[in-house]
């Protein structure tokens, strides 16, 4: 895999993958490595993604400071991506978690992305909340397909959870429970680093504040896709998101969960792929 150093000299690997103009990518977890991230449904085929490993994941080092996990930080690694590319501007893709570090390079790179898209994202960075009434909302929508997952989800939002239950709820993720589903679920085991994920998003890593003033001046075009049945990431919280921006397309997937591109890879790559031509 091809390498670069980020500003404190932690060696960061990304991968390569289809023709075209690159899109950055930057996976979830948070702190995921972008392998689930695949070939994204397809997307590869319109595009070329650089689907980074963020630092301490994957095959990126781990680097000495560990404080460096910090969200509103590891915009530096973007930043050094982006120039070790040699990219005056650059479509920026993220997922999930992914998000919030993507928002807070747009708010303090503006000038440098094109289009930002965010899949199915996480509103931390700007001081959205999702109760967990707005996840059993969602829940509950997969009554008939799903209901041991449903009732383990209302077991957890009313502090009746059992070990079990956290386990049982996993096909609630997915807008429907098949192998493929199963499979790439499956195969994320292993691929984040939790050490990480506790201090992406730790104390100081987010001013919602100071990040809503500079989206509202954000003039890129935004594509903001949720799931229709997505529980990480409410629909009615993600058009929450999208509002913030001034040229935001708010999308949302029928019957998808929280990764659109494996529940219907060809209404994902369409949106997604469509946006990204504009």
């Amino acid at each position: 895999m091809p390498t670069f150093s980020a500003p404190d000299g932690t060696v960061l690997a990304y991968r390569l993958v289809g023709e075209g103009d690159p899109v950055i990518c930057l996976p979830g977890g948070p702190m995921q490595d972008a392998e689930y991230l695949g070939d994204l449904g397809g997307l590869v085929a319109h595009r070329q993604m650089v689907l980074l490993d963020p630092r301490g994941t994957g095959q990126s080092a781990v680097p000495e400071d560990v404080s460096s996990y910090r969200a509103d930080r590891l915009v530096g690694d973007v930043e050094a991506l982006r120039e070790h590319l040699g990219l005056e501007r650059f479509d920026l893709l993220a997922h999930s978690g992914g998000t919030n570090l993507a928002t807070l390079y747009a708010a303090k790179y503006p000038e440098r992305v094109a289009k930002l898209a965010l899949i199915t994202p996480s509103p931390f960075a700007v001081g959205l909340a999702i109760t967990g009434e707005n996840r059993l909302e969602i829940a509950r929508l997969r009554k008939n397909d799903q209901p041991e997952a449903v009732a383990a989800m209302e077991a957890i939002v009313t502090g009746q959870a059992t070990d079990d239950s956290w386990k049982a709820i996993d096909p609630l993720f997915y807008g429907r429970w098949d192998a493929a589903a199963q499979a790439h679920h499956a195969a994320q085991d292993g691929h984040r680093n939790d050490e990480a994920a506790a201090i992406y998003g730790s104390d100081g890593a987010y001013d919602p504040a100071t990040t809503r003033t500079a989206l509202a001046a954000f003039e890129a075009p935004v594509l903001v896709l949720a799931g229709e049945v997505d529980l990480n990431s409410p629909p009615a919280v993600v058009a929450e998101f999208a509002a913030l921006f001034p040229k935001a397309e708010f999308v949302i997937q029928p019957g998808a969960g929280h990764f659109p591109w494996v529940d219907d890879p060809d209404r994902f790559v369409a949106t997604t792929a469509e946006f990204l031509r504009k």
